[in-house]
């Protein structure tokens, strides 16, 4: 086990590494220049090379990136450009409005997907579970925008249960307030992935359903759901698991394009419009730790796949 957590801790910051060297070079690919959003369409070319000097960025792109991780490495993200301010800072602030929503997003994706897509495979020749088969299809398949859209229609400005947009400016100091702004966007996010997830429950529970042990008991006497409950419930969760840091990923990426429809002062928000700015300390260091979040989650859960799963123990040993 140990070896096991030594090559994924290896192979996690390797992938790092080579993530930090793609976001950097992307990043200079791009057209734009931060020095002229900097110094408006008035400046002079002379007054715009000053500023890039100013701001490091005519040094050779070796150096740029080495400053880059080398702060990285010591847990300095920078500074932006635009605004001087510490990048850590401005994540720590943005997060606390990313963070709550992803999980908050991660739970209701949860308690769609579970018992849903358990009662899809074992209802699976009745009539009620093709139809929970077919609607997690086509929310599986419904844009987070689209989505996000429909619910402010009908239940913010319908109905008026929720905010259709913002959030409280004092943050947390209102918590109530707080939580009720992010519900609506939690809810587009965790209905779409969780109906993504409810696939994937399904299709677990029915390789459980098939399996010897389960076919046993239920041949002796207990019912399919007893049986599916007793004896194949650890083989779905050991698929659950597995698929929930793919999940993580797509819970990410809707927070992103969410925030902005819901106008949430989040990490996506910020980065869509650092992206525009050109505030490349920003939009790396964001991307970095964005990327870092997801690569991390995907090792916890490989490693307590490894835990939970004694067959995988015995491949190692």
């Amino acid at each position: 086990m140990l070896r096991f957590l030594l090559t994924r801790l290896g192979l996690l910051l390797v992938a790092l590494w080579v993530t930090s060297v793609l976001i950097f070079l992307a990043l200079r690919v791009l057209p734009g220049d931060v020095a002229q959003v900097i110094g408006g369409t008035t400046a002079t070319p002379q007054q715009l090379a000053a500023i890039r000097a100013g701001l490091g960025l005519d040094e050779p792109l070796v150096v740029q990136y080495l400053h880059w991780i080398g702060g990285v490495l010591h847990a300095d993200l920078g500074r932006s450009l635009l605004t001087g301010v510490p990048v850590a800072d401005e994540l720590a602030q943005k997060m606390q409005v990313t963070v709550p929503l992803t999980v908050l997003s991660l739970l209701i994706a949860l308690l769609i997907a579970l018992p849903l897509g358990v009662v899809a495979a074992v209802r699976r020749h009745h009539p009620d579970g093709g139809i929970l088969g077919v609607v997690g299809q086509l929310f599986a398949a419904v844009p987070a925008v689209w989505a996000g859209m429909m619910f402010i229609a009908v239940l913010a400005l319908g109905l008026g249960l929720f905010p259709a947009q913002g959030f409280p400016l004092d943050g947390w100091a209102r918590p109530w307030q707080a939580f009720h702004s992010l519900m609506l966007p939690a809810l587009t996010i965790g209905v779409v992935e969780g109906a993504v997830l409810m696939r994937f429950v399904r299709s677990a529970t029915l390789t459980a359903l098939g399996q010897d042990h389960v076919r046993t008991a239920a041949a002796k006497g207990m019912t399919r759901t007893r049986a599916l409950v007793t004896h194949g419930l650890p083989s779905v969760g050991l698929s659950i698991i597995s698929v929930l840091g793919l999940q993580v990923a797509g819970l990410i990426v809707g927070a992103v394009v969410i925030e902005q429809l819901f106008a949430l002062p989040g990490l996506g928000r910020m980065l869509v419009a650092d992206v525009g700015n050109r505030d490349l300390p920003k939009v790396q260091s964001t991307i970095l730790i964005l990327t870092a979040l997801v690569l991390a989650v995907g090792t916890l859960v490989d490693v307590v796949h490894r835990l939970i799963d004694p067959r995988q123990r015995e491949v190692v040993a």
